[in-house]
Protein backbone atom coordinates (compact mmCIF):
# COMPACT_ATOMS: atom_id res chain seq x y z
CA UNK A 1 0.00 0.00 0.00
CA UNK A 2 0.91 3.81 -0.51
CA UNK A 3 0.88 6.93 1.84
CA UNK A 4 -0.83 9.85 0.93
CA UNK A 5 2.39 11.51 0.94
CA UNK A 6 3.77 8.50 -1.50
CA UNK A 7 1.08 8.66 -3.78
CA UNK A 8 1.31 12.71 -4.25
CA UNK A 9 5.26 12.26 -5.13
CA UNK A 10 4.55 9.09 -7.14
CA UNK A 11 1.93 11.75 -9.48
CA UNK A 12 4.44 13.67 -9.54
CA UNK A 13 6.50 11.87 -11.17
CA UNK A 14 4.89 11.24 -14.08
CA UNK A 15 3.87 14.84 -16.06
CA UNK A 16 0.87 14.23 -18.02
CA UNK A 17 -1.13 13.52 -15.50
CA UNK A 18 -1.40 17.23 -14.89
CA UNK A 19 -3.19 17.74 -17.52
CA UNK A 20 -6.48 19.03 -18.92
CA UNK A 21 -9.19 18.51 -21.35
CA UNK A 22 -12.08 20.48 -21.74
CA UNK A 23 -11.00 22.20 -18.44
CA UNK A 24 -11.15 18.80 -16.81
CA UNK A 25 -8.16 16.69 -15.76
CA UNK A 26 -7.34 13.84 -17.21
CA UNK A 27 -8.25 10.48 -15.74
CA UNK A 28 -5.89 8.13 -17.22
CA UNK A 29 -7.90 4.78 -16.87
CA UNK A 30 -6.98 3.38 -20.17
CA UNK A 31 -3.85 1.62 -19.37
CA UNK A 32 -4.15 -1.93 -20.30
CA UNK A 33 -3.17 -0.29 -23.54
CA UNK A 34 -0.17 1.53 -22.15
CA UNK A 35 0.60 3.26 -19.37
CA UNK A 36 2.09 7.04 -18.87
CA UNK A 37 5.66 7.43 -18.27
CA UNK A 38 7.69 8.83 -15.49
CA UNK A 39 10.23 11.76 -15.43
CA UNK A 40 12.99 9.19 -15.32
CA UNK A 41 11.87 7.36 -18.63
CA UNK A 42 11.39 11.22 -20.64
CA UNK A 43 15.17 11.93 -19.49
CA UNK A 44 16.15 9.23 -20.43
CA UNK A 45 14.74 9.33 -23.84
CA UNK A 46 16.41 13.54 -23.87
CA UNK A 47 19.61 12.26 -22.27
CA UNK A 48 20.78 9.73 -24.50
CA UNK A 49 19.46 11.64 -27.87
CA UNK A 50 21.60 14.57 -26.61
CA UNK A 51 24.64 13.23 -25.42
CA UNK A 52 25.11 9.67 -26.71
CA UNK A 53 23.32 9.15 -29.97
CA UNK A 54 24.77 6.34 -31.85
CA UNK A 55 24.87 2.60 -33.28
CA UNK A 56 26.17 -0.56 -31.52
CA UNK A 57 30.01 -1.46 -31.92
CA UNK A 58 31.73 1.90 -32.28
CA UNK A 59 35.09 2.91 -31.37
CA UNK A 60 34.66 6.21 -30.23
CA UNK A 61 32.60 7.78 -27.40
CA UNK A 62 29.11 7.50 -28.41
CA UNK A 63 29.30 3.89 -29.98
CA UNK A 64 30.74 2.77 -26.31
CA UNK A 65 27.85 4.52 -24.16
CA UNK A 66 25.58 2.96 -26.52
CA UNK A 67 26.56 -0.49 -25.91
CA UNK A 68 26.73 0.40 -22.27
CA UNK A 69 23.06 1.54 -22.09
CA UNK A 70 22.20 -1.86 -24.32
CA UNK A 71 23.79 -4.30 -21.54
CA UNK A 72 22.15 -1.95 -19.28
CA UNK A 73 18.60 -2.20 -20.26
CA UNK A 74 18.91 -6.67 -20.61
CA UNK A 75 20.29 -6.08 -16.74
CA UNK A 76 17.70 -4.12 -15.46
CA UNK A 77 14.89 -6.02 -17.33
CA UNK A 78 16.19 -9.53 -16.06
CA UNK A 79 15.74 -8.02 -12.47
CA UNK A 80 12.38 -6.92 -13.12
CA UNK A 81 11.28 -10.52 -14.15
CA UNK A 82 14.53 -12.28 -12.05
CA UNK A 83 15.65 -13.70 -14.83
CA UNK A 84 19.41 -15.50 -14.78
CA UNK A 85 21.09 -13.12 -16.99
CA UNK A 86 20.60 -10.05 -19.15
CA UNK A 87 21.78 -12.30 -22.58
CA UNK A 88 18.57 -14.29 -22.28
CA UNK A 89 16.36 -11.34 -22.47
CA UNK A 90 15.35 -9.70 -25.95
CA UNK A 91 14.24 -6.54 -26.87
CA UNK A 92 12.54 -5.21 -29.78
CA UNK A 93 9.64 -2.98 -30.92
CA UNK A 94 6.71 -5.07 -29.29
CA UNK A 95 5.27 -8.50 -28.06
CA UNK A 96 3.84 -9.41 -30.96
CA UNK A 97 6.66 -9.01 -33.24
CA UNK A 98 8.65 -10.96 -31.14
CA UNK A 99 6.42 -13.85 -30.53
CA UNK A 100 6.28 -14.02 -34.45
CA UNK A 101 9.89 -14.06 -34.68
CA UNK A 102 9.58 -17.23 -32.07
CA UNK A 103 6.76 -18.77 -33.57
CA UNK A 104 9.09 -19.08 -36.80
CA UNK A 105 11.93 -20.37 -35.32
CA UNK A 106 10.50 -22.65 -32.70
CA UNK A 107 8.19 -24.61 -35.45
CA UNK A 108 10.88 -25.52 -37.82
CA UNK A 109 11.14 -28.06 -35.70
CA UNK A 110 7.86 -29.39 -35.81
CA UNK A 111 6.42 -32.21 -37.94
CA UNK A 112 2.64 -32.84 -39.19
CA UNK A 113 1.18 -34.80 -36.31
CA UNK A 114 2.39 -32.52 -33.83
CA UNK A 115 -0.01 -30.47 -31.72
CA UNK A 116 0.33 -27.03 -29.61
CA UNK A 117 -1.89 -25.57 -27.12
CA UNK A 118 -3.79 -22.37 -27.20
CA UNK A 119 -6.22 -20.45 -25.20
CA UNK A 120 -9.49 -18.93 -25.95
CA UNK A 121 -8.63 -16.03 -23.29
CA UNK A 122 -5.72 -14.83 -24.70
CA UNK A 123 -4.65 -11.70 -26.74
CA UNK A 124 -4.36 -12.12 -30.54
CA UNK A 125 -0.63 -11.64 -30.12
CA UNK A 126 -0.56 -14.99 -28.07
CA UNK A 127 -2.99 -16.60 -30.66
CA UNK A 128 -2.15 -15.80 -34.36
CA UNK A 129 1.83 -16.10 -33.96
CA UNK A 130 1.17 -20.04 -32.90
CA UNK A 131 -1.53 -20.64 -35.15
CA UNK A 132 -0.10 -19.43 -38.12
CA UNK A 133 3.00 -20.77 -37.69
CA UNK A 134 0.79 -24.44 -36.90
CA UNK A 135 -1.46 -24.25 -40.09
CA UNK A 136 2.44 -23.69 -41.82
CA UNK A 137 3.47 -27.14 -40.46
CA UNK A 138 0.11 -29.25 -40.41
CA UNK A 139 0.40 -28.90 -36.81
CA UNK A 140 -3.01 -29.65 -35.09
CA UNK A 141 -4.13 -26.90 -32.59
CA UNK A 142 -5.69 -27.51 -29.97
CA UNK A 143 -7.94 -24.29 -28.20
CA UNK A 144 -8.31 -24.33 -24.11
CA UNK A 145 -12.01 -22.82 -23.32
CA UNK A 146 -13.70 -20.59 -20.74
CA UNK A 147 -16.16 -20.66 -17.98
CA UNK A 148 -18.07 -17.95 -19.62
CA UNK A 149 -20.17 -17.10 -16.17
CA UNK A 150 -16.25 -15.68 -14.75
CA UNK A 151 -14.07 -16.17 -17.78
CA UNK A 152 -11.48 -18.00 -16.16
CA UNK A 153 -9.79 -21.25 -18.42
CA UNK A 154 -11.25 -24.93 -18.08
CA UNK A 155 -7.95 -25.93 -16.48
CA UNK A 156 -9.17 -30.08 -16.75
CA UNK A 157 -8.85 -28.65 -20.72
CA UNK A 158 -5.08 -28.71 -20.82
CA UNK A 159 -5.54 -32.37 -19.02
CA UNK A 160 -7.46 -33.58 -21.90
CA UNK A 161 -5.47 -32.05 -24.46
CA UNK A 162 -1.89 -32.54 -24.03
CA UNK A 163 -0.34 -35.56 -24.80
CA UNK A 164 3.10 -36.79 -26.44
CA UNK A 165 2.80 -35.27 -29.33
CA UNK A 166 2.00 -31.86 -27.93
CA UNK A 167 5.11 -29.51 -28.56
CA UNK A 168 3.87 -25.99 -27.02
CA UNK A 169 1.36 -24.64 -24.40
CA UNK A 170 1.30 -21.12 -24.92
CA UNK A 171 -1.15 -19.49 -21.82
CA UNK A 172 -1.55 -15.32 -20.62
CA UNK A 173 -0.65 -14.63 -17.62
CA UNK A 174 -3.86 -12.50 -17.71
CA UNK A 175 -6.36 -11.29 -19.50
CA UNK A 176 -5.90 -7.93 -21.00
CA UNK A 177 -9.63 -8.03 -21.60
CA UNK A 178 -11.63 -9.26 -18.14
CA UNK A 179 -8.12 -9.30 -15.37
CA UNK A 180 -8.56 -12.90 -15.38
CA UNK A 181 -5.10 -14.26 -13.89
CA UNK A 182 -4.27 -17.84 -14.64
CA UNK A 183 -3.20 -20.20 -12.67
CA UNK A 184 0.73 -20.37 -14.29
CA UNK A 185 2.51 -22.31 -12.41
CA UNK A 186 -0.14 -25.51 -12.35
CA UNK A 187 -0.28 -25.16 -16.47
CA UNK A 188 3.54 -24.62 -16.66
CA UNK A 189 4.04 -27.98 -14.62
CA UNK A 190 1.31 -29.90 -16.97
CA UNK A 191 2.95 -28.98 -20.10
CA UNK A 192 6.22 -29.79 -18.61
CA UNK A 193 4.99 -33.30 -17.05
CA UNK A 194 3.92 -33.70 -20.87
CA UNK A 195 7.32 -32.96 -22.23
CA UNK A 196 5.73 -29.87 -23.70
CA UNK A 197 7.26 -26.36 -24.47
CA UNK A 198 5.46 -23.33 -22.28
CA UNK A 199 5.12 -19.44 -23.59
CA UNK A 200 3.66 -16.56 -21.23
CA UNK A 201 2.33 -13.74 -22.66
CA UNK A 202 2.79 -11.26 -19.59
CA UNK A 203 1.43 -8.62 -21.08
CA UNK A 204 -1.39 -7.56 -19.28
CA UNK A 205 0.20 -9.67 -15.46
CA UNK A 206 3.90 -7.97 -15.56
CA UNK A 207 1.72 -4.04 -14.48
CA UNK A 208 -0.12 -5.94 -11.58
CA UNK A 209 2.00 -9.36 -10.66
CA UNK A 210 5.66 -9.36 -9.67
CA UNK A 211 7.05 -11.95 -12.16
CA UNK A 212 10.15 -15.02 -11.34
CA UNK A 213 10.39 -16.69 -14.72
CA UNK A 214 12.45 -18.96 -12.58
CA UNK A 215 10.02 -19.96 -10.09
CA UNK A 216 7.39 -20.34 -12.33
CA UNK A 217 9.65 -22.87 -14.36
CA UNK A 218 8.56 -21.59 -17.79
CA UNK A 219 10.52 -21.79 -20.72
CA UNK A 220 9.43 -18.67 -22.76
CA UNK A 221 7.76 -15.46 -21.25
CA UNK A 222 6.89 -12.07 -23.14
CA UNK A 223 6.12 -8.89 -21.69
CA UNK A 224 5.99 -4.94 -23.14
CA UNK A 225 7.62 -2.30 -20.75
CA UNK A 226 4.68 0.05 -22.14
CA UNK A 227 2.27 -1.48 -20.08
CA UNK A 228 4.17 -1.01 -17.34
CA UNK A 229 5.47 3.00 -17.07
CA UNK A 230 8.13 2.60 -20.32
CA UNK A 231 8.60 3.24 -23.46
CA UNK A 232 7.28 1.68 -26.73
CA UNK A 233 8.75 -1.77 -26.55
CA UNK A 234 8.23 -5.70 -26.44
CA UNK A 235 10.64 -7.82 -23.93
CA UNK A 236 10.85 -11.95 -24.34
CA UNK A 237 12.99 -13.98 -22.00
CA UNK A 238 14.00 -17.49 -23.11
CA UNK A 239 15.65 -20.18 -21.35
CA UNK A 240 19.04 -19.92 -22.01
CA UNK A 241 19.78 -23.36 -24.02
CA UNK A 242 16.73 -23.15 -25.75
CA UNK A 243 17.50 -19.76 -27.02
CA UNK A 244 21.08 -21.16 -27.84
CA UNK A 245 19.62 -23.93 -29.91
CA UNK A 246 17.14 -21.88 -31.83
CA UNK A 247 17.61 -20.65 -35.53
CA UNK A 248 17.57 -17.19 -35.69
CA UNK A 249 15.98 -15.36 -38.68
CA UNK A 250 18.68 -12.74 -39.60
CA UNK A 251 21.64 -11.30 -42.11
CA UNK A 252 24.73 -12.93 -42.64
CA UNK A 253 27.36 -10.54 -41.21
CA UNK A 254 25.34 -10.70 -37.93
CA UNK A 255 26.86 -12.67 -35.13
CA UNK A 256 24.94 -15.98 -33.37
CA UNK A 257 25.92 -14.48 -29.90
CA UNK A 258 22.91 -13.41 -27.63
CA UNK A 259 20.62 -11.50 -27.32
CA UNK A 260 21.62 -10.17 -30.80
CA UNK A 261 20.81 -13.36 -32.64
CA UNK A 262 17.13 -12.16 -32.35
CA UNK A 263 17.68 -8.31 -32.11
CA UNK A 264 17.95 -7.60 -35.77
CA UNK A 265 18.50 -4.50 -37.57
CA UNK A 266 18.99 -1.21 -35.46
CA UNK A 267 17.32 -0.72 -32.36
CA UNK A 268 15.55 2.25 -30.84
CA UNK A 269 18.04 2.78 -28.45
CA UNK A 270 16.67 5.50 -26.92
CA UNK A 271 13.79 3.65 -25.80
CA UNK A 272 16.31 1.32 -24.33
CA UNK A 273 18.01 4.32 -22.37
CA UNK A 274 14.09 5.27 -21.29
CA UNK A 275 13.35 2.23 -20.09
CA UNK A 276 16.59 2.14 -17.50
CA UNK A 277 14.76 5.10 -16.74
CA UNK A 278 11.77 3.42 -16.06
CA UNK A 279 13.64 0.87 -13.94
CA UNK A 280 15.58 3.95 -11.91
CA UNK A 281 11.96 5.17 -10.77
CA UNK A 282 11.26 1.55 -9.40
CA UNK A 283 14.06 1.74 -7.42
CA UNK A 284 13.00 4.96 -6.14
CA UNK A 285 9.75 3.90 -5.58
CA UNK A 286 11.35 0.95 -3.52
CA UNK A 287 12.83 3.41 -0.94
CA UNK A 288 8.88 4.06 0.08
CA UNK A 289 7.49 0.63 0.33
CA UNK A 290 8.48 -2.16 2.73
CA UNK A 291 11.53 -3.93 2.15
CA UNK A 292 10.96 -7.44 0.25
CA UNK A 293 12.35 -10.69 2.04
CA UNK A 294 12.41 -12.72 -1.31
CA UNK A 295 15.92 -14.29 -2.43
CA UNK A 296 16.26 -13.40 -6.08
CA UNK A 297 19.11 -12.89 -8.31
CA UNK A 298 20.17 -9.42 -7.04
CA UNK A 299 19.62 -6.85 -4.49
CA UNK A 300 18.07 -4.54 -7.51
CA UNK A 301 15.72 -7.42 -8.24
CA UNK A 302 14.27 -7.87 -4.47
CA UNK A 303 13.49 -4.15 -4.69
CA UNK A 304 11.81 -4.50 -8.08
CA UNK A 305 9.55 -7.08 -5.59
CA UNK A 306 9.19 -5.28 -2.89
CA UNK A 307 7.70 -2.50 -5.35
CA UNK A 308 5.33 -4.77 -7.11
CA UNK A 309 3.67 -6.46 -4.02
CA UNK A 310 3.10 -2.72 -3.13
CA UNK A 311 1.83 -1.83 -6.06
CA UNK A 312 -0.48 -4.92 -6.03
CA UNK A 313 -2.29 -4.44 -2.81
CA UNK A 314 -2.96 -0.81 -3.61
CA UNK A 315 -4.48 -1.71 -6.86
CA UNK A 316 -6.66 -4.64 -5.00
CA UNK A 317 -8.84 -2.02 -3.29
CA UNK A 318 -9.51 0.47 -6.48
CA UNK A 319 -10.23 -2.82 -7.67
CA UNK A 320 -12.85 -3.79 -5.75
CA UNK A 321 -14.24 0.24 -5.27
CA UNK A 322 -14.71 -0.27 -8.94
CA UNK A 323 -16.33 -3.33 -9.48
CA UNK A 324 -18.62 -2.67 -6.48
CA UNK A 325 -19.52 0.80 -8.09
CA UNK A 326 -20.57 -0.51 -11.26
CA UNK A 327 -22.36 -3.57 -9.82
CA UNK A 328 -24.53 -0.61 -8.15
CA UNK A 329 -25.94 0.90 -11.86
CA UNK A 330 -29.03 -0.49 -12.54
CA UNK A 331 -28.22 -2.90 -15.99
CA UNK A 332 -24.65 -2.99 -15.81
CA UNK A 333 -22.28 -6.26 -16.21
CA UNK A 334 -18.91 -6.93 -15.31
CA UNK A 335 -17.15 -9.62 -16.90
CA UNK A 336 -14.71 -12.01 -15.40
CA UNK A 337 -13.87 -12.57 -11.03
CA UNK A 338 -15.88 -10.28 -9.47
CA UNK A 339 -15.98 -11.70 -5.53
CA UNK A 340 -12.96 -10.02 -3.67
CA UNK A 341 -12.16 -13.27 -1.63
CA UNK A 342 -11.10 -14.68 -5.50
CA UNK A 343 -9.22 -11.30 -6.58
CA UNK A 344 -5.96 -13.14 -5.97
CA UNK A 345 -6.55 -14.42 -9.67
CA UNK A 346 -8.17 -11.16 -10.75
CA UNK A 347 -5.89 -7.92 -12.62
CA UNK A 348 -7.56 -4.63 -11.94
CA UNK A 349 -8.41 -4.61 -15.77
CA UNK A 350 -12.49 -4.35 -15.40
CA UNK A 351 -14.55 -4.75 -18.88
CA UNK A 352 -18.08 -3.73 -18.67
CA UNK A 353 -21.09 -2.94 -20.14
CA UNK A 354 -24.03 -0.52 -18.88
CA UNK A 355 -27.47 -0.22 -20.09
CA UNK A 356 -27.32 3.77 -21.06
CA UNK A 357 -25.41 3.12 -24.51
CA UNK A 358 -23.14 0.86 -26.59
CA UNK A 359 -19.98 0.92 -25.23
CA UNK A 360 -18.17 3.21 -28.13
CA UNK A 361 -20.81 6.21 -27.15
CA UNK A 362 -20.03 5.84 -23.50
CA UNK A 363 -16.07 5.92 -23.99
CA UNK A 364 -16.39 8.66 -26.55
CA UNK A 365 -18.74 10.45 -23.71
CA UNK A 366 -16.18 9.92 -20.69
CA UNK A 367 -12.88 10.67 -22.99
CA UNK A 368 -15.15 14.60 -23.74
CA UNK A 369 -15.41 14.29 -20.05
CA UNK A 370 -11.80 13.67 -19.63
CA UNK A 371 -11.75 10.22 -17.98
CA UNK A 372 -10.11 7.98 -20.44
CA UNK A 373 -11.02 4.49 -21.18
CA UNK A 374 -11.87 2.05 -24.14
CA UNK A 375 -14.29 0.25 -25.89
CA UNK A 376 -14.07 -3.13 -27.99
CA UNK A 377 -12.25 -6.26 -28.36
CA UNK A 378 -8.73 -5.41 -26.79
CA UNK A 379 -7.48 -7.84 -30.00
CA UNK A 380 -9.21 -10.82 -27.45
CA UNK A 381 -11.30 -11.44 -30.85
CA UNK A 382 -11.82 -15.56 -29.45
CA UNK A 383 -12.75 -14.09 -26.06
CA UNK A 384 -15.31 -11.52 -27.28
CA UNK A 385 -16.76 -13.82 -29.59
CA UNK A 386 -16.98 -16.69 -26.94
CA UNK A 387 -19.23 -14.32 -25.08
CA UNK A 388 -21.49 -12.94 -27.55
CA UNK A 389 -20.26 -9.66 -27.20
CA UNK A 390 -18.29 -9.21 -30.56
CA UNK A 391 -21.19 -8.28 -32.88
CA UNK A 392 -22.18 -5.67 -29.85
CA UNK A 393 -18.71 -3.74 -29.82
CA UNK A 394 -17.27 -5.40 -27.20
CA UNK A 395 -17.38 -4.55 -23.85
CA UNK A 396 -16.16 -0.64 -22.19
CA UNK A 397 -12.80 -1.37 -20.33
CA UNK A 398 -11.51 0.73 -17.34
CA UNK A 399 -7.90 -0.55 -16.54
CA UNK A 400 -6.01 0.54 -13.33
CA UNK A 401 -1.94 1.26 -12.36
CA UNK A 402 -1.25 2.63 -9.09
CA UNK A 403 -0.78 5.89 -10.09
CA UNK A 404 -3.95 6.13 -10.02
CA UNK A 405 -6.61 7.35 -7.20
CA UNK A 406 -9.73 6.28 -5.31
CA UNK A 407 -11.05 9.92 -6.91
CA UNK A 408 -10.85 9.35 -9.95
CA UNK A 409 -12.78 6.04 -9.51
CA UNK A 410 -15.31 7.98 -8.00
CA UNK A 411 -15.42 10.65 -10.86
CA UNK A 412 -15.76 7.60 -13.40
CA UNK A 413 -18.21 6.01 -11.81
CA UNK A 414 -20.43 9.70 -11.33
CA UNK A 415 -20.19 10.18 -14.73
CA UNK A 416 -21.67 6.29 -15.81
CA UNK A 417 -24.34 6.92 -13.01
Amino acid sequence: MFTPETLTDIRAAFPILSRKHNGNPLVFLDNAAGTQVPRQCIEGFVRYLSESNSNTHNPYVTGVETDAVIANAHAAMADFINAPDGASVILGPNMTTLTFALSRALSASWQPGDEIILTRLDHDGNFSPWHLAARDRGVTVRVVDINTDDCTLVVDDFERYLGPRTRLVAVGGASNMVGTINPLKQIIGMARAAGALSFVDAVAYAPHVSIDVQALGCDFLACSPYKFWGPHLGALWGRRELLDALPAYKVRPAGNELPGKFQTGTQSHEAWAGLIGTFDYLEWLSTRVPASTAKLRSARASRFRAVMDAMQAYERGLCEQLIRGIQAIPGSKVYGITDPARFEWRAPTVGFRVRKGAPEHISTTLGERGILVQHGNYYAQNLSERLGLEDGGGVIRASITHYNTAAEIDRLLEALD
